[in-house]
């Protein structure tokens, strides 16, 4: 909203999955700009990890990583493994940049008993993945510090507290947490000053040859999402398609005479997509191109092809 001759953004950090933040006031909403929609990374990270366990049981299957791209949330009404309650509302309604989404953030990352970010639990053809799967989603990204060039030290819970009784409840807040996701081992000191540098990124690393490739692919994909209008906030329409057996989802983006499809295979092995043959389709990105650190490969030929952990981005004219 406007506040003192300013264009102020309100964005609600909640997981409660309830457009009701974000519909307008008219209709009975709290007339927010966006909020936070932690199902996707959810979804993305279970595909990309394997990891079930805690809130991630509610995601075991391919099908929530296309809800997640398609629906707004995953759990919109439906039974929560994890919650053991039915969790969320349908928001299909509202437009899709009213969410934000991410595949790391602070509290993903930070809660983790190692604190491991999203690239040592991964391949880097997992990773780029990753990277398309959020900036060639329908919504609002959100990068979390190092992302970019796959910074691979952890990103660890730390507090500064001088509260001896604080600081004790927060260390054993912590142990209890992780009871839930089967994370063995000692839990980082949360208070330790060691568990803060631990925490610091290594800014050598977006200088290495590795770093560079991830973030040329970071800087091509926020680039299309600015040059091409079906990629825009707002407009588009949007269909899903996956397959669960397979491994694969895509997205297809139509606006204004112009379509665009982004598929992703998120399983390991090479997968045949078929395409609709009444459009001729070109390559626009692939996230296996050299430029970014894979093989190289052509994917489009007379279907597609894609590698394992791979994502493409095409381009439909009419035949």
């Amino acid at each position: 909203g406007d506040a003192r001759g300013r264009r102020t953004l309100v964005i609600a950090e909640i997981d409660a999955n309830d457009p009701r933040w974000v519909r307008g006031r008219e209709v009975g909403g709290y007339g927010l700009d966006a909020h936070w929609s932690d199902d996707f990374h959810h979804a993305v990270h279970v595909a990309l990890t394997g990891e079930r366990t805690g809130y991630y049981a509610d995601f075991t299957e391919l099908g929530a990583v296309a809800k997640a791209l398609g629906q707004r949330y995953v759990n919109d009404g439906r039974y929560s493994t994890h919650r053991r309650r039915s969790h969320g509302r349908p928001a299909i309604d509202v437009p899709a940049d009213r969410f934000v989404v991410c595949v790391q953030n602070h509290d993903q990352t930070g809660n983790r008993a190692g604190g491991e970010r999203l690239a040592a639990l991964v391949s880097p053809e997992a990773l780029r993945l990753a990277a398309a799967l959020l900036l060639l989603s329908p919504y609002v990204p959100l990068l979390f510090m190092g992302e970019e060039h796959g910074e691979t030290n952890p990103f660890l819970y730390f507090v500064s507290h001088g509260d001896p009784a604080l600081v004790e409840a927060v260390r054993a807040g912590r142990r209890r947490e992780f009871e839930s996701f089967g994370w063995a081992g000692e839990v980082p000191d949360p208070q330790s000053e060691e568990t803060f540098e631990a925490s610091r990124p290594r800014w050598e690393r977006p200088e290495s040859e590795a770093g560079a490739r991830l973030r040329a692919l970071y800087r091509d994909l926020l680039r299309l999402r600015r040059s091409e209008a079906a990629l825009r906030p707002g407009g588009s329409e949007t269909r899903v398609r996956h397959d669960e057996a397979a491994g694969w989802v895509a997205v297809r983006y139509s606006r204004e005479g112009e379509v665009l499809e982004a598929i992703f295979n998120l399983s390991t092995e090479a997968r045949m997509v078929a395409l609709d043959q009444s459009c001729r389709w070109s390559q626009v990105l692939f996230t296996g191109a050299a430029e970014y650190g894979g093989p190289g490969e052509a994917v489009l030929d007379e279907g597609l092809r894609l590698p394992g952990h791979t994502a493409v981005l095409l381009r439909g004219a009419v035949a």
